[in-house]
């Protein structure tokens, strides 16, 4: 078991910037990756960015360039800088964990609401 836990969410101007973290515990040695998703309202759910145990990152392309995902390992949290926020990263934003047996751990979720 992977428990996770979020904050950091908020309200922000557009443009401005936002950073959330992810406590992970527990069974940490069977994670492969870690991650953040978001579902803004009246949508799916979708990965914003993830990164694995040896610190490849992967994004999506409507948060390239503005959102950095890192990890502290003796910290054990998982973080998610966001810069020039935009109206439409408006959504609940979900701390992911995959374990190599590919089962997915998720965290509660944090609003980030970004005014226009």
């Amino acid at each position: 078991q992977v428990q996770l836990v979020e904050s950091g969410g908020g309200l922000v101007q557009a443009g401005g910037s936002l950073r959330l973290s992810c406590a992970f515990s527990g069974s940490i040695f069977s994670i492969k990756t870690l991650g953040w998703y978001r579902r803004a309202p009246g949508k799916q759910r979708e990965l914003v960015a993830d990164i694995t145990s040896g610190g490849l990152t992967n994004y999506a392309n409507s948060v390239k360039g503005r959102f950095n995902i890192s990890r502290d390992n003796a910290k054990n949290t998982v973080y998610l800088q966001m810069d020039t926020l935009k109206p439409e990263d408006t959504a609940v934003y979900y701390c992911n964990a995959n374990s190599f047996s590919t089962y997915a751990y998720w965290g509660q979720g944090t609003q980030v609401t970004v005014s226009s």
